[in-house]
């Protein structure tokens, strides 16, 4: 169940992170409750995951898994940049928590 609560708590937070261009700076009323909503719900399901599993663990896959989503929506949806730099940057970060999983696995 928590890694669950992890994946929501991923989900709502790539959500919430999307959205944040509507609020305008945070100067439009309902776009800013459904974003700050997002990210409440995010972190409440967020230390729903942390009763079992690793803090650091947690934190590196919500944090990272997070990053490169919202990064791959930037380019997608958004029209950001990509170039070499930032694909190996994104790489790097996959592969951070990919290596502290394993370590979290081996040490058992």
């Amino acid at each position: 169940m928590a890694w669950v609560m992890l994946a929501c708590a991923i989900g709502l937070e790539v959500l919430a992170t999307s959205f944040i261009s509507t609020t305008n700076g945070f100067t439009r009323l309902w776009p800013t409750v459904g974003v700050l909503a997002g990210y409440g719900a995010s972190f409440f399901a967020l230390a729903q995951a942390v009763k079992t599993l690793e803090v650091g663990v947690v934190y590196a896959i919500w944090s990272g898994i997070g990053t490169a989503i919202i990064a791959t929506i930037g380019v997608i949806f958004f029209g950001e940049t990509i170039n070499t730099l930032k694909v190996l940057a994104l790489v790097l970060i996959i592969l951070g928590v990919v290596l502290l999983n394993l370590s979290i696995a081996h040490a058992r």
